[in-house]
């Protein structure tokens, strides 16, 4: 005989089974609204980041100041591998990356190169390259010809202004700028020239780094450091380092800067974000 008891004991049995999937249901529902609406806060969180304006490269790479360029140092006349006459006052309503160079460096330069190009091509993709002007500008008058900065440019894929002028000229706009540069002897043995497969018979110490002037022509950002590449050097211009360049290379050091160090103060004096790749 089954008792109002057992009866009840049985029923509740009954009941409770499927209850069980559904109670495991509502907890994976619970848990997946939990993680959309913390997702969802990552992602506000991220795209309220990037909504705000873009700040200065970071204050270890360099300083951001304001520092009106005269117009006696903005007309310096300087001369492009084409062997046109031009000046920084020619690039005013662009912001301009200025950086000194030789064609003949072998120990950072062509970093330098490699550094800008991938600067050119996010600036490129940004889609924005016409509001940049990338000026890398010679300490090394008595070699940069016109025709060597154009053998350079097309060996190492350089597409923007490479500049040089008189020694007078030079040292005007580099004295200007803080940026140090002195003659000084050649390694022994001496590395050889790229272009006419000769020693070399001097090289030139100078200052590292990179300036940015805003549209107006002001001076508004200084880094000192050596360049970092976040993708591999070309091997042309690889080939170009000694062992301190291959040194240098694959430790930059402190202070150092990279292409997303560019675009970020580009993007701040655009007021906009740019990023790697665009």
């Amino acid at each position: 005989m089954v008792s109002l008891q057992d009866t009840a004991v049985e029923r509740s049995s009954a009941s409770a089974e499927p209850g069980v999937p559904r109670r495991r249901t509502l907890v994976v529902l619970v848990v997946l609204v939990v993680v959309a609406v913390v997702l969802a806060m990552v992602a506000a969180g991220v795209m309220a980041a990037h909504a705000g304006p873009p700040g200065p490269p970071a204050a270890s790479v360099g300083t951001a100041f304001v520092r009106v360029v005269p117009q006696s140092v903005a007309d310096i006349p300087l001369v492009d591998q084409t062997g046109v006459t031009t000046s920084l006052a020619a690039e005013r309503g662009k912001v301009v990356v200025l950086v000194p160079f030789l064609t003949s460096c072998q120990e950072v330069c062509p970093i330098t190169t490699g550094a800008l190009l991938q600067v050119q091509r996010s600036l490129g993709a940004a889609g924005v390259q016409g509001k940049v002007a990338i000026l890398e500008v010679s300490v090394d008058p008595g070699r940069d010809t016109p025709g060597r900065l154009a053998a350079y440019a097309h060996l190492t894929g350089a597409r923007w202004p490479l500049l040089t002028g008189t020694t007078a000229s030079l040292d005007a706009l580099w004295k200007f700028f803080a940026v140090d540069h002195t003659i000084v002897p050649e390694d022994s043995p001496p590395g050889i020239d790229w272009q006419t497969g000769r020693p070399y018979t001097y090289d030139v110490d100078h200052s590292d780094g990179f300036m940015l002037l805003d549209a107006p022509g002001n001076e508004r950002f200084a880094g000192g450091g050596m360049p970092r590449t976040t993708a591999p050097l070309p091997p042309v211009l690889g080939s170009m380092l000694d062992a301190q360049g291959r040194s240098n290379l694959a430790s930059p050091g402190a202070g150092s800067w990279s292409e997303a160090d560019v675009l970020d103060g580009v993007g701040w004096l655009l007021d906009r974000h740019v990023s790697s790749g665009g």
